[in-house]
């Protein structure tokens, strides 16, 4: 399966170089050719990329369905299809061998929303006794107040504040770098952090920069914020299944209730497509005839 290691490292070049994608954006669109490629290995196909036709792809679809939902193997078949657009791309390939293949339907999900006092309960649950509560209540302030990824919350740097100006710096996805304002609400609850707590903490080389620490003065993991939502939710009994997603799921939507504009909400998000904020918003019935009502010429 050598050629098929030399496509897909080609690939990844690729995604880096001419699509100014992450690591972690690269290793999910390739982690499914490789899977094709251990499938045909373990089928004892020996078949390049450059020939594979339909029946080996369907084959290994078919396998595959039976192993995951509908949704995992909607996005196995969007990934290939993206492989081998690329081959054809670059001149390797003629035609899609996935051309003729339909992704399952699927439902849109939605996560849950967090209602304004739910939030607040969440944060409420915190035992501000400990130095970790003042960080978590920073935290958590800080993925509702300005809706960030947890990628983004936990690579946050002290470098990256620029309070007087009411404003935060972000690198998002694909390294890519947007300003979204802070309220003085949610810097308070920094500030008061960054005095109590982190100027006393012994901070780790390498790790001086970086807003948010652990006790041993490095940074956070993205499992950690995880752990704290998880076991906050369990302190207030919460009946949702909610992650930090969650929380800049919230901003989106509340943003949105109260009469913000899609634009808006997309630059603040760091979405590069409209099409992409528009999956975050579940506008409900009501809403859609108030808005229909209030400004159709013909009301």
């Amino acid at each position: 399966m050598k050629s098929w290691n030399k496509f897909i490292k080609s690939y990844q070049s690729y995604l880096k170089i001419e699509r100014g994608l992450s690591k972690n954006s690269i290793d999910n669109y390739t982690f499914d050719v490789q899977r094709l490629c251990d499938y045909l290995s373990e089928n004892q196909m020996d078949v390049s990329p450059l020939v594979i036709g339909e029946e080996e792809v369907q084959g290994f679809i078919y396998a595959v369905s039976k192993q995951v939902n509908a949704r995992s193997q909607a996005r196995i078949i969007s990934g290939l299809k993206s492989f081998f657009s690329y081959l054809i791309f670059e001149d390797y390939r003629e035609n899609n061998p996935l051309e003729l293949i339909e992704s399952p339907r699927i439902g849109r999900k939605l996560p849950d929303v967090l209602s304004l006092d739910e939030i607040n309960a969440l944060i409420s649950a915190i035992d501000l006794e400990t130095n970790e509560g003042e960080r978590n209540r920073a935290m958590l302030e800080t993925l509702y107040g300005c809706g960030l990824r947890v990628s983004e919350l936990i690579t946050l740097r002290l470098s990256d504040l620029f309070f007087e100006e009411g404003f935060l710096k972000i690198t998002g996805k694909g390294d890519k770098q947007r300003f979204i304002p802070i309220s003085e609400f949610t810097q308070k609850y920094i500030l008061l952090y960054r005095q109590t707590v982190r100027s006393h903490l012994t901070i780790q080389k390498g790790f001086e920069d970086t807003l948010f620490l652990n006790r041993r003065g490095r940074q956070l993991t993205r499992a950690m914020v995880f752990t704290i939502i998880k076991n906050l939710a369990v302190a207030i009994q919460l009946d949702k299944v909610i992650s930090p997603h969650t929380f800049r799921h919230s901003f989106a939507t509340h943003l949105l209730e109260n009469g913000a504009d899609l634009r808006s909400i997309q630059l603040m998000l760091g979405h590069e497509s409209i099409i992409t904020t528009e999956i975050y918003m579940h506008i409900d019935r009501k809403r859609l005839s108030e808005v229909m009502n209030a400004f159709h010429p013909r009301k």
